[in-house]
């Protein structure tokens, strides 16, 4: 009987203690070839290593996941990589898939359901959680709203991520677990984001997503 080998994967995210975990969950289900926290060590990293399958955060410092796949597709057009996020930004779902990603799934995934995806994943299928899927659909149909928006460009990537958990209700504290951030600097995100729209609380925030449909 042939014993195949377990999927070599190389894990991107800049939260080293978010890497750990997914390490333990994964636990000997997978091989972790690497890991790395910046897109620099990121794609040196992914070229050194060769891995099955690339799990790759979507922010990370020095250019973002986006950053990591076109550097790494230069030199290893065949590397197949999954978006693993707490984003659920139709934006981010999008960019990362024509950059080049085989799949995006939210870190509210479960373990064995992670464990899945990675190999489908690696065996060729597209995989997304199921919430995205419509999407990456609408967008490759050509039916998505126009992305463009002024003042949404007004914001940097994580405080677009920042602005929708607080539009949809979730506290200070909660956005700062969901993010693995400091209250302190959710603050600071909020502020800047209010400023930046010339808003002046959080009601008049959630009306400006929900009118752009970005809840």
């Amino acid at each position: 009987m042939t014993i195949s080998a377990p999927v070599t994967v190389f894990l991107v995210d800049d939260h080293a203690l978010f890497r750990a975990g997914v390490r333990a969950e994964l636990g000997s289900r997978v091989a972790i070839a690497g890991e790395a926290g910046d897109v620099p060590a990121a794609a040196a990293g992914i070229l050194a290593t060769r891995p099955d399958v690339v799990l790759l955060d979507v922010h990370l410092p020095g250019g973002g996941g986006r950053a990591v796949i076109d550097a790494v597709r230069r030199e290893a057009p065949e590397q197949k990589f999954l978006a693993l996020s707490v984003s659920d930004a139709a934006e981010d779902v999008i960019a990362v898939i024509r950059a080049g990603a085989r799949g995006y799934v939210t870190k509210t995934i479960a373990a064995d359901d992670l464990v899945d995806a990675i190999r489908r994943v690696q065996e060729g299928d597209a995989v997304f959680s199921p919430r995205l899927a419509g999407f990456v659909l609408d967008a490759f149909s050509g039916s998505l709203p126009g992305t463009v928006d002024p003042e949404l460009d007004l914001l940097t990537a994580r405080e677009q991520e920042v602005m929708r958990l607080i539009a949809r209700g979730y506290a200070y504290k909660e956005v700062a677990s969901r993010l693995h951030l400091s209250v302190k600097t959710i603050e600071t995100h909020v502020s800047a984001v209010l400023r930046k729209l010339q808003l002046s609380n959080r009601h008049e925030l959630t009306v400006w997503a929900a009118d752009r449909r970005l809840l």
